[in-house]
């Protein structure tokens, strides 16, 4: 016969090969997604939010909205 036929199959441990295979992949893709997210979205996001909010001014807005008529109670 061929020597392809001569080695015997793995079957002991199989199961456990690939499912620590499987896990350990999936451990690194979702540390991959989850740092792309941090470093993709939250901290630019983060930093809009902190630049808005350091050269805004609610009074003047909220002088410019009485002004428009927005609010009913405020004169």
């Amino acid at each position: 016969l061929a020597p392809i036929f001569q080695c015997k199959p793995q079957m002991r441990g199989l199961l456990a090969k690939r499912l620590w295979v499987h896990i350990v992949g999936a451990v690194v893709v979702a540390l991959g997604l989850a740092t792309a997210y941090k470093f993709g979205m939250a901290e630019p996001q983060k930093k809009a939010y902190a630049d808005f909010y350091r050269n805004s001014d609610s009074m003047k807005d909220f002088e410019e909205m009485r002004k428009a008529g927005i609010f009913q109670s405020a004169k």
